[in-house]
């Protein structure tokens, strides 16, 4: 470029050119140098070569509050919302919490874009499963698409535990979402009835789920949350006899006997040259303000701003949950499979004022107890959309752009 640089200008002096022309041809010249220039830096600003690793980690970064950084929807106009995560609707009058935007330390990430997403989907079958966060997330995701599809063009259907989006544009793609909290074989299945008091899993059995996957050409898990009740009975048979029960294995490693139950069927029947599969980490809650410096027996409600320090580690994350995730994700890379970790954890932890807290519909009624004390019945799980999980399918965004 500096050559080429300096060739014009020595070339324009030698021959000492004067004439308009002349002054015009040196103009354009230069103009193409700084339009190349800024084509190039624009290249390195922003994250996405199709052909090259991310250049930064995405998940290391801050939250930067921007008032020109708004939703592409809101929770009353997508006709896929649920009233779970519908905060606006259902009472909630600021939306500071919407302007916050994701900022990675050493890049940009990439502009969310529906159409070039669905262009990726075309004719493919995308399957969220999880439980009621990953089902958050898959309703994020359908309210980002939504209007770069004609309402006549689109729906979603439930059959039992799988909802269905599907249009007929793009090839017949279809986004589902199929509920398993806690991916393999337990009492709480049922996509309706699934408040038990005390969870029955059988860590070895994953098939009458699986079979609702297989042949997806995207997987997007996620199952932490169901994991961290006090109270679980665990089957380590093939089928639920009494003597099979074993009420003393550790959460831990009941989890671990779970995931591997989950990667060994994911060996098995993947298409490694298909199928890509991303695992969405722990997704934080909020349930004790001592955290970040309030009394203990405050919460999510009433928060309005998210935590700016960049080391804030809340209370609820169990270190060694996670480290059995990473390292099922880290056998699934050794054997082949093309799959992503995709760390939501640290990110989302600083957003305590994000969740619905007592702005979400109440299926039951709150008690007039509850209704003097609002903390004790707040959503600090879940989170209102928009919100953070657009923020969760930027990120996804990114990588599918990256390996798909």
């Amino acid at each position: 470029m500096k050559s080429l640089k300096n060739w014009i200008f020595g070339t324009l002096a030698h021959n000492r050119v004067n004439s308009v022309l002349g002054f015009s041809v040196m103009a354009l010249l230069l103009a193409a140098i700084y339009l190349t220039r800024d084509a190039t830096n624009l290249d390195e600003y922003l994250l996405i070569d199709e052909e090259s690793p991310p250049q930064c980690d995405l998940f290391s970064g801050k939250w930067v509050f921007d008032h020109k950084f708004a939703p592409s929807y809101n929770d009353q106009q997508c006709s896929f919302m649920t009233d779970d995560y519908a905060c606006q609707k259902f009472g909630r009058n600021e939306s500071i919490y919407q302007h916050w935007r994701w900022q990675p330390h050493d890049c940009d990430l990439s502009r969310f874009n529906a159409t070039t997403l669905l262009e990726k989907f075309r004719g493919k079958r995308i399957t969220f499963v999880g439980d009621s966060l990953n089902k958050n997330q898959w309703t994020s995701l359908l309210c980002l698409i939504e209007s770069s599809i004609p309402p006549s063009e689109r729906f979603v259907q439930w059959n039992g535990s799988l909802a269905t989006f599907k249009t007929s544009q793009y090839d017949g793609v279809s986004i589902q979402f199929y509920w398993e909290p806690l991916l393999v074989e337990s009492n709480c299945d049922d996509p309706a009835e699934h408040h038990v008091l005390e969870r029955v899993i059988n860590v070895h059995k994953i098939e009458k789920h699986a079979m609702h996957w297989k042949d997806a050409d995207i997987l997007i898990f996620d199952s932490f949350m169901w994991w961290l009740s006090p109270k679980m009975t665990v089957l380590q048979g093939s089928s639920q006899n009494s003597e099979e029960i074993n009420n003393t294995v550790e959460r831990t490693e009941s989890y671990k006997m779970a995931l591997k139950t989950w990667t060994d069927w994911l060996n098995l029947h993947v298409n490694q040259t298909k199928t890509q599969l991303f695992f969405m980490s722990f997704s934080p809650y909020h349930h004790t303000g001592e955290d970040w410096g309030k009394n203990s027996n405050t919460n999510c409600y009433n928060e309005t701003e998210p935590i700016l320090d960049e080391g804030f580690v809340g209370s609820g994350l169990d270190r060694g949950m996670i480290e059995v995730a990473e390292n099922a994700v880290r056998e699934l890379q050794s054997k082949g499979l093309k799959v992503q970790y995709v760390n939501i954890t640290n990110l989302s932890d600083r957003r305590k004022e994000a969740h619905p807290s007592i702005y979400r519909k109440q299926w039951k009624p709150p008690t007039e107890k509850e209704l003097a004390n609002p903390s004790s019945y707040s959503d600090c799980v879940h989170w209102c959309l928009p919100g953070v999980p657009d923020i969760w399918n930027q990120l996804l965004y990114a990588y599918i752009l990256q390996y798909t």
